[in-house]
């Protein structure tokens, strides 16, 4: 019996030593293996770390708002025009043209009408200058501000700038008012938290937060679109308002919805309208400068026939004679790559860098002729609209329209087809504007000629004004009708 519990016992504390050891060289493998034979993970593979500024939690929106609300004012504008009461369409003027309403109706008189609109803004300097949209003034017989503390003055327009939309209205307050802060729109970043407010349907105050979800959009709104893209909500009555980052300084003006889609709303950067302010202010228009050059997008053909390496610059497409480009030797041909040292990336691109510059300021301008890099110093002159207007990559103005071909990045943000050209702007008083088109606002026929472009439909607009009238079918969200503009 006791030789039989020895034999277990050694036979038990074998098998143990057995494993002991097997465990420990496979330990030991394992360890080495992990140390020295298994591949690391490349650096730069490896998620970066954040800033300190990126992991700082973002301060409560109750405290942001209740210290930056004081700033942001409520605008009310009422304004006259006269119509026909009763009929006509419902986008203005006869769904015929005007033409088939006077020859049944020409004997009704015109009668007066008030339309009322409801925007934002925000104070700028205590003795009661404001930043808001042109389009929330523009043509405004009387404007009101509402401030913080519930009292109400009468503004008047010191400077607008359709082009950017922005406008600076003045009032003469009892006090010195609560300013707010400018920020610099340059250092936004996708991805943080943003908060708008605003008066959106007559909603006073009104506070919604998001955050920044792409920056430098092409809306079609304008010839110097750049805005913030944001989600934060943003509605009728919102436009003119201030967009603050959490430090409370305003970073952009909410400007436009996009009304197929929510939580998609854009905002003019500030910096936009800081460049502009003192023009505003001195003359009550912006003034900016001219190369005389009129230039396009460079295509893949373009760029393989030219035996350039990309896509990246403006070709010269044309050379105004006697203006500041054509005296520095620019010729049609050449790829406009750099101003100043900046990179130009296209054609917008350009448009913004040249806009920018102050008149007599000098420049140099890099470009690419047969292959070869050549610098040429520049005086800029300042800019006409109407030498202006056959040199930008748009037919501006004909009937009052300025038209655009729709980009990529507008016809995924806007919802639309890349077919027919875009409204960019609509000049107030022209025929356009007295049948109702509005910006956004896509042209796909004149005249019974379907427009597939911004080349189709400048030859097709020119040849209607020769004949002065315009037949055009015009597609709005997912309605589609005819307006007919005539010329005096």
């Amino acid at each position: 019996m006791k030789n039989s519990n020895r034999k277990t016992f050694f036979m038990f504390l074998m098998a143990f030593l057995v494993a002991f050891f097997i465990v420990s060289v496979v330990g030991v493998l394992r360890s080495s293996f992990m140390t020295s034979g298994a591949p690391e993970i490349p650096a730069a593979q490896a998620v970066p770390a954040l800033t300190d500024s990126a992991m700082k939690t973002p301060v409560s929106f109750s405290d942001l708002s209740e210290r930056v609300k004081p700033a942001v004012v409520n605008i009310s504008t009422s304004k006259t025009y006269k119509g026909r009461g009763g009929f006509g369409s419902p986008f203005g003027g006869s769904p015929f043209g005007d033409e088939f309403f006077d020859r049944f109706f020409g004997d009704m008189p015109r009668r007066e009408f008030k339309q009322r609109s409801l925007g934002s803004g925000f104070i700028i300097s205590s003795d009661g200058y404001i930043f808001t949209n042109n389009h929330v003034v523009e043509q405004a017989d009387k404007i009101l501000v509402k401030i913080s503390d519930g009292k109400e003055y009468e503004a008047k327009v010191i400077g607008t700038d359709a082009n950017t939309d922005i406008a600076l209205i003045k009032i003469k307050p009892e006090n010195s008012l609560p300013v707010a802060d400018i920020g610099d729109s340059e250092k936004v970043r996708v991805g943080e938290w943003v908060i708008a407010i605003g008066n959106p349907f007559g909603l006073e105050a009104t506070v919604t937060a998001g955050i920044v979800s792409a920056k430098g959009r092409v809306i079609g709104a304008g010839p110097y679109d750049n805005f913030i893209q944001t989600d934060a909500s943003i509605n009728p009555g919102n436009s003119g308002g201030p967009l603050f980052n959490m430090e409370g300084k305003v970073i952009g003006i909410n400007t436009a919805i996009v009304a197929q889609g929510q939580g998609i709303g854009f905002a003019i950067p500030i910096n936009m309208a800081k460049s502009i302010l003192a023009d505003l202010k001195t003359k009550g228009k912006v003034t900016r400068g001219w190369l005389g050059i009129s230039v396009q997008d460079i295509t893949d053909d373009i760029a393989a026939n030219l035996n350039h390496k990309s896509k990246q610059g403006a070709l010269v497409s044309d050379v105004f004679k006697d203006d500041p480009a054509d005296k520095a030797g620019i010729k049609v041909g050449d790829i406009i790559t750099e101003i100043n040292g900046k990179t130009v990336k296209d054609t917008h691109d350009l448009l913004l860098t040249i806009a920018g510059l102050k008149v007599g300021q000098k420049m140099n301008l890099k470009v690419i002729r047969d292959g070869k890099e050549m610098t040429f110093q520049v005086t800029v002159a300042e800019r006409k609209e109407n030498a202006a207007a056959s040199s930008e990559k748009s037919s501006r103005f004909q009937f009052g329209i300025a038209a655009q071909d729709i980009t990529p990045d507008m016809a995924k943000t806007l919802g639309i087809a890349r077919e027919g050209v875009i409204v960019a702007d609509v000049q107030p008083g022209s025929p356009a504007d007295e049948v109702g088109i509005q910006t956004q606002d896509v042209i796909v026929q004149v005249n019974r000629v379907k427009i597939r472009s911004l080349k189709d439909y400048t030859r097709e607009i020119s040849k209607a004004a020769e004949k002065k009238s315009a037949a055009l079918l015009i597609k709005r969200g997912r309605s589609q009708f005819f307006v007919v503009l005539k010329l005096q």
